[in-house]
């Protein structure tokens, strides 16, 4: 058996008596429904995340792009993935409700993998369009639907919310283990088609398991989903605009120069929208909403640092991280996509006892000083990669270990922020704005996504020399490390602002956690 394998036979052992753990620690304590969701959402996210192991290097080694063209190939998709749950938070809120719009968005990304595993660069873009529309049905109506078996201030909720983020991230790195293995190593669209099939069974879960959701993600207008309109009901007209949306975000995903010009407006679209629908509540609510709006803010730049993961720390660890382990030379593929899922596994349970205890002794930090510790860890994360790139300095090979330093520190930092905003949208929002604003948080990733393709860009490594030579590790290490000091003083300096102005945004949730 080679190390590739044994790690994801052990990682997927470790998986489950993990879930056991969890599943035995907080059966009583929280409702069935987070069971079947973390179920669901751990296979798509095996899907998602599988192929999100396989893109950045299959653009540049098998389609050929530049560097810099595909960072920013990279951070268009992304910013596109996470643009439209805007369209889908809406449309669940409003119409179609959120189970059937999950079921909806689950099916096209799996149309959408299992197109990728078709042997043909010209099914390339179009896979990506199918995982782009279907994203926006599933994403923010499945975090949306959890929040319905919480009270507002009920104080497991942000615990729940963790043990869910665990799900996500057990999914991501069995699927960023198993798919990028089979894609590096073997065939590149046997990786996709893995994607695809667990997909399949996240739909499956979620079909079987209807009864413990009870009464709750329904259409809210279900007479008029039955209205027809040219002879059908208005529901499945929904279904087909989710089918609509793909060759137009095959367009905007191919052509990524567009996308800014997309982007920036519909940004300040949602923020009037958010403006003038805060005008119609009381103060208090008025200005939860406004907390909520401005910690999805600082939200942008974290993930424009952290989704370097995919893109430039994708190809760093392909060329300048020594994956060797022992006489095994290990994919980076498969190292780089799955470490931050691992140590997610490993560390939400112990974040969901922490929250648990800092609670009940009156300890624990509101969501915008959170906020402020995931900035420091996120820089001294990149701060402990630029000290393994002197280390490695002169073979231009950082020792693996900096890397999996740099990458403990930033998935706690991103423990900090991630699930606990997606916990945060649930307590501010006004109720009638729930789905929006879970697709407004999902648009702030899609800036973060979106700045992140542009910051990878900055880093890429050129083609060659004058002379026609490629750059050697050595002359590649140092590009990488400039990047990460800047990103590392940014987060810093970041973090420092965002806890000194944390009393402020403290006052405006009025007395939220």
């Amino acid at each position: 058996m080679t190390l590739e394998i044994l790690i994801i036979a052990i990682g997927a052992l470790f998986s489950t008596i993990m879930i056991g753990v969890t599943f035995f620690i907080n059966r009583a304590n929280h409702p069935k429904a987070l069971w079947m969701l973390f179920f669901t959402e751990m296979w798509e996210r095996f899907s998602f995340y599988g192929m999100r192991a396989l893109l950045m290097l299959y653009m540049t080694q098998v389609l050929f792009f530049s560097d810099k063209d595909a960072n920013q190939q990279y951070g268009a998709y992304n910013a596109l993935v996470y643009t439209m749950p805007l369209i889908g938070g809406w449309i669940a809120d409003k119409l179609l409700g959120f189970r059937k719009s999950i079921f909806l968005g689950g099916i096209l990304m799996a149309i959408g993998h299992l197109v990728l595993a078709i042997p043909s660069s010209t099914t390339f873009f179009l896979g990506l369009g199918f995982l782009i529309s279907g994203n926006g049905f599933f994403k923010p109506n499945i975090s949306s639907l959890l929040g319905k078996f919480y009270e507002e201030n009920d104080v497991r909720k942000d615990a729940g919310y963790s043990i869910f983020y665990m799900g996500i991230n057990i999914g991501a790195f069995l699927g960023s283990a198993a798919c990028g293995y089979l894609g590096q190593k073997i065939n590149w669209h046997y990786g996709f088609g893995l994607a695809g099939l667990l997909m399949v069974l996240g739909l499956i879960v979620f079909a079987l398991f209807q009864k413990v959701l009870e009464n709750k993600g329904h259409s809210p207008v279900p007479h008029a989903m039955e209205k027809r309109l040219y002879g059908w009901k208005q529901e499945h007209w929904l279904y087909l605009l989710g089918f609509a949306l793909v060759p137009l975000a095959l367009l905007l995903v191919k052509f990524y120069q567009v996308t800014n010009y997309i982007m920036v407006p519909l940004g300040i679209a949602a923020v009037v929208y958010i403006v003038w629908m805060g005008m119609q509540y009381e103060r208090e609510m008025r200005e939860k909403l406004w907390a909520c709006t401005l910690l999805i803010f600082f939200s942008i730049v974290f993930w424009g640092f952290y989704e370097q993961s995919g893109g430039s720390l994708n190809l760093m660890a392909l060329r300048n991280v020594d994956m060797r382990v022992g006489d095994n030379l290990l994919p980076s593929a498969m190292v780089n996509n799955s470490i931050n899922p691992f140590y997610i596994i490993l560390l939400s349970p112990l974040f969901a006892v922490m929250w648990k205890w800092l609670n009940r002794n009156n300890a624990e930090p509101g969501t915008p000083l959170k906020f402020g510790i995931a900035f420091l860890l996120l820089g001294m994360g990149y701060y402990l990669f630029t000290i393994g790139g002197k280390v490695g300095a002169a073979t231009g090979l950082m020792p693996l270990i900096y890397f999996a330093g740099g990458y403990l520190l930033i998935t706690s930092g991103e423990l900090f922020l991630s699930p606990i905003g997606l916990s945060m949208v649930t307590k501010l929002s006004p109720a009638q704005m729930v789905g929006y604003m879970m697709g407004v948080w999902f648009l702030a990733s899609a800036f973060g996504h979106d700045l992140g393709g542009w910051i990878g860009a900055q880093m890429s490594i050129p083609e060659a020399h004058a002379d026609g030579s490629l750059f050697t590790a050595a002359e590649s290490l140092p590009i990488y490390m400039n990047g990460c000091y800047q990103i590392s003083m940014i987060s810093l300096g970041g973090g420092v602002l965002i806890i000194a102005s944390s009393f402020l945004v403290k006052k405006w949730m009025h007395g939220v956690k």
